[in-house]
């Protein structure tokens, strides 16, 4: 049975939710969303995996039902670990989508023992190249930029829709219904936030120090998603020893949202092979 619980930190209260069904014996699994959503992204992950894997999803500062008390300097990585040990998760598969890899990403470089394995879901990744954008991908950008400054949300909004969910070379709309629905709700909600405060960055970049992730680790990317982050997929595919790789086919920057069936069935795949103890 799934139930929320809210966890106190400096300058907020994080919203939580646990999934610890009787009988549910596989490995723990973290969920860290993108900065485009919060914790429903994962709707279908939790329907999916809550009879058979102790599940944690929250919202991030700034994001969902989380509530932010005061700008606050804050470590996304110390909200993480609060939120485990309120969910009594000594450790877990982390699973991060976007600015959810990042934090997933850092955790594993700041605290290896708690973290069995790491899911990246087209992540960012601390310290990586800046992109020089082109094509689809320049325009929309612009056209973001233009509407955030004539505080337009709803078009910033459907804009972003366009580049996260539908994909910068498919036709906007790709996605519709209740998916881009959810998608323009929990952006709304991310774009009209209070201010968090500044969040602290390690003091060594995560993308010098790929190298040092030893836990087993998937790469996970749409064929749809813009063509500067699959680029960055496919290098942390050959930067971090034993990783695997999977492209989906016909999704974009959330294939958790918009191909909820093949991901799952990747996800169940590789986390199938890990053993249930650490």
């Amino acid at each position: 049975m799934s139930t929320t619980t809210w966890v106190n930190v400096d300058g907020a209260v994080l919203a939580a939710e646990v999934e610890a069904s009787h009988g549910a014996q596989g490995v723990p699994l973290v969920f860290l969303h993108a900065g485009v959503c919060d914790r429903r992204m994962w709707q279908a992950q939790w329907e999916a995996f809550a009879a058979s894997h102790p599940l944690l999803r929250y919202d991030r500062r700034g994001f969902g039902e989380t509530r932010t008390l005061a700008p606050t300097r804050h470590s996304r990585e110390a909200d993480l670990w609060a939120v485990m040990d309120a969910a009594r998760f000594d450790s877990a598969v982390l699973v991060g989508c976007s600015q959810g890899g990042r934090v997933a990403i850092d955790a594993a470089l700041a605290q290896p023992q708690r973290v069995r394995a790491l899911v990246l879901v087209a992540p960012a990744v601390g310290g990586a190249p800046q992109a020089e954008l082109t094509g689809r991908v320049q325009r929309l950008a612009g056209d973001i930029d233009a509407a955030s400054a004539r505080r337009d949300v709803d078009a910033v909004n459907e804009l972003e829709a366009q580049l996260w969910l539908d994909g910068p070379a498919a036709p906007p709309g790709r996605v519709g219904g209740a998916t881009r629905e959810l998608f323009l709700a929990m952006n709304g909600i991310a774009l009209r936030a209070d201010d968090v405060g500044e969040a602290l960055e390690p003091a060594a970049t995560a993308w010098r120090r790929l190298q040092e992730l030893q836990v087993p680790t998937l790469v996970l990317w749409g064929d749809l998603d813009l063509p500067h982050l699959r680029a960055r997929c496919e290098e942390l595919v050959r930067r971090i020893s034993g990783a695997q790789r999977v492209m989906l086919e016909g999704a974009a920057h959330l294939p958790s949202m918009d191909a909820p069936e093949a991901f799952n069935a990747a996800l169940r795949r590789f986390i199938g092979r890990l053993p249930l103890r650490q």
